[in-house]
């Protein structure tokens, strides 16, 4: 277990910045994700905490111990470390024993005590039936248990993992997702993790670091960067989302191109941009209405429908439940109305990577 301080880290690779000015500490036992699109800097945060590559600026910390800065650097195999490749990275000619054993034999750990931690571990990894196949007769998911068991043998004080689940199906994505969580939990252990799957930054972690463009977005809980987004990217990036400019003034928003006004008690004055996720345009009776559209298609995916309605030219996109399947009707008139959102400042341009307040 150990705690990850990281002050003004900047990394630029020539004259091209990826990551900038990061800064925060990484608790005890906390499950941490750096979740964001390709090329935002994700997993250069995750090479900079192991040591695979140096900060151009800023310092590193795991627990009190300085592994990176500007006059010092610890070399990988020295910061007590367990990491987890998106290729899962085993030994073919091995079998899954000693795939798992093999960080203990570099280390030179007396044969007994491979055993009982090689044991324990494939336990742990709910592996122990299959200690002496090699990798060709295991599934992906048994694979990936095999590279999460040699990275968690040798006792690190963190754990990093490197999109360790993008090459699994959806089926075994959904269980390695709680069998990784379940591991952190009874082992106590520190976690970074890095993926683009907001799925997998929702169900999985403590704090998540949404990131774009070398830039960190937001940091919170799920149930923050979800409910509360500080801005477009984060809204867009994390679930499904309803943009409508607005113009606000004296108590509500004047939505644009839907001509209809909606409460808001907010400070900001002017252009804005309303937030609305789709689960949270209900549909309603005509009583009920705050406004009127048409529906123009709609999805069966099982436990809900995805709707797309169309109000004075404007399209919105609505979760209604499986139920109302069969009953929805391409260009029927269906009423709606607003049960939560949120207003941002409307910047005017496409720099949406600017935290707005």
């Amino acid at each position: 277990m150990s705690v990850v301080t990281i002050s003004n880290v900047t990394k630029a690779f020539g004259d091209v910045v990826v990551l900038k000015q990061f800064n925060d500490e990484f608790k005890d036992g906390e499950f941490i994700t750096l979740l964001g699109p390709s090329g935002c800097g994700k997993t250069t945060m995750l090479r900079l905490i192991a040591g695979f590559e140096k900060p151009s600026s800023g310092e590193i910390k795991i627990d009190d111990k300085v592994v990176s800065s500007d006059t010092f650097f610890l070399p990988p195999e020295k910061r007590e470390i367990g990491m987890v490749f998106q290729s899962y990275a085993v030994w073919p000619h091995m079998n899954v024993f000693d795939n798992v054993a093999y960080p203990l034999k570099i280390q030179k750990v007396p044969k007994n005590e491979i055993k009982k931690r090689v044991t324990d571990i494939l336990e742990t990894v709910h592996l122990s039936q299959y200690a002496e196949r090699i990798p060709s007769q295991l599934s992906g998911g048994q694979q990936q248990r095999v590279a999460l068991g040699r990275a968690l043998v040798a006792a690190p004080k963190l754990l990093l993992l490197d999109e360790p689940l993008s090459n699994l199906d959806a089926k075994l994505r959904e269980s390695m997702r709680y069998e990784i969580k379940e591991i952190q939990k009874k082992m106590g252990i520190t976690v970074v993790f890095v993926t683009h799957d907001q799925v997998e930054a929702m169900t999985m972690s403590d704090r998540v670091f949404v990131i774009n463009r070398g830039v960190v977005q937001q940091v919170g809980t799920p149930y923050e960067i979800y409910s509360n987004p500080a801005n477009q990217f984060v809204a867009d990036f994390v679930g499904k989302v309803n943009f409508i400019k607005g113009y606000s003034d004296a108590g509500k928003v004047t939505l644009q191109g839907i001509d209809k006004d909606i409460q808001y008690g907010g400070n900001l004055r002017g252009n804005v941009i309303v937030t609305v996720r789709p689960e949270n345009v209900k549909i309603v009776s005509r009583e009920e209405a705050e406004f009127t559209g048409k529906l123009r298609k709609s999805y069966f995916l099982g436990n809900e429908n995805d709707c797309f309605i169309d109000i004075n030219g404007v399209s919105i996109r609505v979760v209604a439940p499986s139920q109302a399947y069969g009953t929805l009707k391409p260009d029927q008139d269906v009423y709606l109305k607003f049960e939560d959102y949120i207003v941002h400042e409307d910047t005017g341009n496409d720099d949406i990577t600017k935290i707005l307040t």
